[in-house]
């Protein structure tokens, strides 16, 4: 995510750090270059202007703080006018006194509109709440079949009416509300129709379904790979319905982060979830602050540990900590954690979470197909050779090979690299041997 641009001000930063004190010059002559950074990136030209007379302003005339070299002050000062071009938002969901909460999803189409009504209804679950789904997108009839399918993969209610009778989009949005009412649903998240590109009609019946069922919440869904695009069709549809908020899907696929960083400025309406992988599990609420500390490489340490609480295992990380200290890590610990990591996300996505490492991920080809590899080279053990590793001699290496559809030097790599780590587990606190550790295991 943002790869492009964490790079670039990282070597901005870097060239600052060299200086012994701020003058108007070498400020100047690093926003500079931040300024490219930024329309690199495909931010709107007018929001980097903007951007970059702001961070002059704040700079140039700050006292110098002995204790904080100029790259720290110039870090500063960038990420705070990062947070407030990004920010602020309103955090959490605000439900209705009176169930049931209406939500509006409306975009184009290709956005992933569909899907992020199901990640905002796994969202909305997770809080105690019972959301019902609606398939009011009957132009596209395999819109119905994708939310019915997904609905059936969460176990979510799904309203949705035959299409070869038709009613219309804003009837069915309001019979979703007297179902949800009679099923005790006190949340309705509305999948509307999306087209290629905007139109009157469809303008007219997001308007008409607004109208009447008097949404809560009407969220955008856009594309954050489209950059500018995606800006300008938010800045449209907002001049016709009344946003709350912006949900940016493929966030993580956005190497740039024009969008992320263009469209409050331009909309007023803020990013309020993001969309951050393919899994039902990948939508999270939006936080400038956090953002900020991602686009500027310094990581983002609180949702690592949120992502963690939700997913990992109390029980067992109390048991592997139990193991860590008397040494007794074995493979089946290992497949045990490595199957939390995979809940937990896109791995080199996670590693950039943690605050100095995503400058060390630029060149390090981590593959999340290779965690596969692993899991299944470690499955096709026995119970024994998982719990007594230096058992697997050269006949047993062969069957694990053929077991798990790997050649045998992959199953030497991943023993040697596990004897590794257990030596590892003896001096954790070297950090360094770590992160080269965790490239060879899951890069290739």
């Amino acid at each position: 995510m943002f790869e492009s641009i964490t790079e670039k001000l990282q070597a901005v930063f870097k060239k600052l750090s060299g200086t012994a004190r701020l003058t108007e010059k070498n400020i100047q002559d690093g926003l500079r270059e931040v300024r490219l950074a930024l329309l690199e990136a495909d931010v709107n030209y007018k929001i980097v202007k903007d951007f970059i007379d702001a961070v002059t302003k704040k700079a140039v005339g700050k006292e110098i703080i002995e204790s904080i070299s100029p790259a720290q002050q110039i870090i500063k000062t960038v990420n705070d006018e990062l947070v407030k071009l990004m920010g602020p938002v309103e955090q959490g969901l605000k439900f209705a006194s009176v169930p049931p909460t209406r939500f509006i999803l409306a975009g184009l189409q290709g956005s992933g509109k569909t899907t992020t009504c199901a990640k905002l209804a796994r969202f909305i679950s997770k809080t105690g709440h019972q959301p019902l789904l609606v398939a009011a997108d009957i132009r596209r009839p395999a819109a119905i079949e994708q939310l019915q399918t997904l609905g059936r993969q969460l176990n979510i209610p799904v309203y949705s009416e035959n299409p070869d009778v038709y009613r219309g989009a804003v009837r069915i949005c309001e019979n979703s509300i007297k179902y949800a009412r009679e099923h005790n649903l006190d949340c309705v998240i509305m999948d509307t129709a999306g087209r290629l590109h905007i139109d009157q009609e469809m303008m007219e019946e997001l308007k008409q379904i607004a109208k009447r069922i008097n949404p809560d919440y009407i969220f955008l869904v856009a594309d954050a790979m489209t950059g500018q695009d995606a800006v300008n069709s938010a800045k449209v549809f907002d001049s016709y319905l009344p946003l709350n908020g912006i949900i940016l899907t493929k966030l993580d696929g956005d190497t740039r982060g024009g969008a992320a960083l263009s469209i409050k400025a331009v909309t007023g309406k803020p990013i309020r979830f993001v969309g951050i992988g393919e899994k039902i599990d990948n939508l999270e609420e939006f936080y400038p602050e956090r953002m900020a500390g991602r686009i500027l490489g310094m990581g983002d340490i609180v949702s690592l540990v949120e992502k963690a609480q939700q997913t990992i295992d109390k029980e067992k990380a109390e048991k592997l900590e139990e193991k860590l200290r008397k040494n007794k890590l074995d493979l089946q610990d290992f497949l045990d954690q490595l199957q939390q990591i995979k809940k937990m996300g896109n791995l080199k996505e996670l590693l950039s979470m943690i605050p100095g490492v995503s400058g060390s991920l630029k060149n390090l080809d981590i593959d999340d197909k290779h965690l596969k590899k692993v899991e299944a080279i470690v499955q096709s053990m026995t119970q024994d050779e998982r719990e007594n590793p230096e058992i697997i001699d050269h006949r047993r290496r062969n069957r694990i090979a053929r077991g798990s559809g790997t050649a045998v030097g992959d199953v030497n790599q991943l023993l040697k690299q596990f004897q590794e780590m257990q030596k590892m587990m003896k001096n954790i606190g070297k950090m360094p041997r770590m992160g080269k550790l965790m490239g060879n295991l899951f890069g290739r």
